[in-house]
């Protein structure tokens, strides 16, 4: 476990390193099951339900005004965001 947590950066306390081994023994036996039960006659699915696509029809709607969009802005500069630089960039 502490291996696990020197892979993922992250220094764990003996507390943590006892609760999370636990935590991963359930986690292993859980999918030893699965495992066991897995047949080639076993379709393998994502997902329990079929699920379908919601999609809604893509129709634009009213959009704001270049106005009504820059009224909130701190800063603007003609019709757009003025935003600072970054990563040392200068304009």
């Amino acid at each position: 476990m502490r291996h696990l947590g020197v892979l993922a950066r992250i220094q764990l306390s003996d507390d943590e390193v006892t609760q999370l081994t636990g935590q991963l023994d359930a986690i292993v036996d859980n999918i030893a099951k699965v495992s066991e039960v897995a047949t080639p006659d076993v379709v393998a699915t994502s997902h329990p339900i079929p699920l379908a696509n919601v999609f809604r029809p893509d129709v634009p709607g009213q959009t704001l005004t270049t106005t009504q969009t820059l009224q909130n802005a701190p800063d603007a500069d003609g019709d757009r965001f003025r935003v600072t630089a970054i990563l040392g960039e200068e304009q």
